[in-house]
């Protein structure tokens, strides 16, 4: 049986009227998406009785990883024959409110809802892993619609489950789909009515994300086949680039990298770093670099890479559904590698205060300085059971979660 390519739980951007607080994460990746906090005064190194606990609580079974926003720590998860979309207390642990999603969903690659919620104003946005989009009520989790949106775009959930994180761009709401009408579906975040669709095909793993890419304002996803950038508000094609991946797993999401769109995928695929340029009233894209193939620099499976200044770092999955790993450092503009940590083992990767938070595909937390010198470890603690979850940091706390128990750690 084939491993799971899907990320875990690829959340959503969320753009909210008013700017997101620095010290919230409403969505997977963070507010912007990239996985990188602005927060500072985090700790520089774990403690040798690892980090300060401050609750623990029993969850369920999923890939979603934790949102939070708005004094709510908000995860979906199976447990009693249902998908559920939960909020928690961000301070105590406490259940603030549980709202049904639909009968359990169950897969071959691992049980439980994909996608992590995102938190938009006075909304909450979940979708299901057979593709069932829900929009709650923040205050109480009272649902407010509900659509099929896979059904009704008479597609079928990909094989390993639906996984885009809803994205939120003004008054839409937007997820991948799949189906010969539209892979990418816009949805009213008011009544959930439909808007547009585009880029028709298999929808992939990954999530739409909201990007400057040459001065434009972009809708960005990597369906199965393709990357795609799409005008906010209208979904209208600007430019694609063939991106067709075995299994359709391109699940990493795309990020901005020295101008330009980096994307990867797992399955020996490999990655490339995507320019667009101007002609006339066309958007035309092409390759700057591109490292493809068994020998590829990057080949992210589930977990999205991190750019902080000219540099990336990231997990690159060796082999089919990577049986090894190696943690590595590029050169951003270049794809060139600067230094690699040979078979680090699975995990995912946020940044904050000048340090890598990774999360191993085993448990553990790991801190580290990496720059492009080298890579500097400040300790690991084992928290968890295995996870593909990434740590979510929000005022000054981290929270992670695997298939038992939802955590939450102190950090300052």
């Amino acid at each position: 049986m084939r491993r799971i390519c899907l990320s875990v739980s690829a959340l959503l951007f969320a753009i909210v009227p008013s700017p997101t607080p620095a010290d919230e994460w409403p969505g997977f990746l963070g507010a912007r998406r990239d996985g990188i906090s602005t927060e500072k005064g985090l700790i520089d190194a774990i403690p040798a009785d690892g980090p300060k606990p401050i609750w623990r609580v029993p969850g369920g079974v999923g890939m979603s990883a934790v949102a939070v926003a708005d004094g709510l720590a908000i995860t979906t998860w199976n447990d009693a024959g249902k998908q559920w979309l939960v909020a928690l207390d961000a301070a105590t642990g406490r259940e603030a409110w549980k709202t049904p999603l639909g009968p359990a969903y169950e897969n071959g690659q691992g049980n439980g809802p994909r996608a992590t919620p995102t938190i938009a104003g006075e909304r909450v946005f979940a979708y299901s892993g057979e593709g069932i989009l829900v929009a709650v009520s923040r205050t109480d989790g009272s649902i407010l619609w509900q659509i099929d949106a896979v059904g009704d775009a008479e597609a079928k959930p990909s094989d390993y489950g639906m996984a885009s994180s809803p994205l939120v761009v003004a008054e839409q709401v937007i997820v991948h789909v799949g189906g010969a009408t539209g892979a990418i579906a816009a949805f009213s975040s008011a009544d959930g009515k439909p808007v547009w669709k585009a880029s028709a095909g298999s929808a992939g793993y990954s999530s739409p994300t909201l990007l400057e890419i040459g001065g434009t304002e972009t809708i960005v996803s990597v369906t199965g086949t393709e990357v795609v950038g799409l005008r906010p508000g209208s979904g209208k094609a600007l430019w694609r680039f063939p991106f067709e991946t075995d299994f359709g797993c391109n699940t990493a999401t795309p990020i901005v990298v020295d101008g330009g769109v980096f994307v990867s995928a797992g399955e020996n695929h490999g990655s490339v770093l995507i320019d667009v340029e101007r002609d006339g009233d066309a958007y035309v894209p092409r390759a700057r670099w591109e490292s493809l193939g068994p020998k590829s620099v990057m080949r992210n499976e589930w977990q999205t890479s991190i750019v902080v200044g000219d540099h990336l770092y990231g997990f690159d999955n060796v082999g089919a559904a990577g049986p090894v790993t190696h943690l590595v450092c590029l050169e951003a503009k270049t794809g060139r590698e600067v230094w690699q940590k040979p078979r680090f083992g699975k995990g995912s990767m946020v940044w904050a205060d000048g340090k890598l938070w990774i999360t191993t595909f085993e448990g553990e937390l790991v801190l580290a300085r990496a720059t492009p010198a080298g890579y500097q470890e400040l300790g690991r603690a084992e928290l968890l059971g295995r996870t593909r979850q990434t740590l979510t940091i929000a005022s000054g706390r981290g929270y992670l979660r695997d298939d038992r128990e939802v955590l939450c750690i102190g950090l300052e």
